[in-house]
């Protein structure tokens, strides 16, 4: 089973992928919560120097609630985090597949709001 969905954007700088992500994203219901730019903290950290990697924490604020009413503690597993890999030819773009994180939880209404999730999730990446 996979985890993430993936795409590659072809011929694109990450700052140019990270503008289309978001504004799919945006389109599909989701908000950004979170960025992580991951480059730029392993080489403040530990100095080390890496390609361009970012993880934004996407948030559907409507599937969010649902999922929270059904099963209180789903939260340690949100928001749905897409990352941006700069390749040498393009950016990869990967979801996660809420579907597959969520698999541990046994509750078949979860899994439906986990499907629907995934489903615009796969919707936004395929859009950007």
């Amino acid at each position: 089973m996979g985890y993430t969905y993936d795409r590659v954007l072809p011929n694109v700088t990450i700052d140019d992928a990270e503008m289309r992500v978001r504004a799919s994203l945006g389109d599909n219901g989701f908000g950004v919560l979170t960025k992580i730019d991951v480059k730029e903290t392993m080489k403040k950290k530990i100095d080390v120097d890496m390609d361009g990697y970012r993880i934004l924490g996407a948030c559907n604020p409507k599937m969010a609630h649902q999922a929270i009413g059904l099963e209180p503690r789903v939260g340690a597993m949100l928001p749905c985090n897409v990352i941006l890999r700069q390749l040498s030819d393009g950016v990869e773009v990967s979801a996660i597949d809420p579907v597959a994180s969520m698999a541990a939880i046994d509750n078949r209404e979860l899994k439906s709001v986990a499907e629907q999730v995934r489903d615009l999730l796969r919707k936004a990446v395929n859009a950007a």
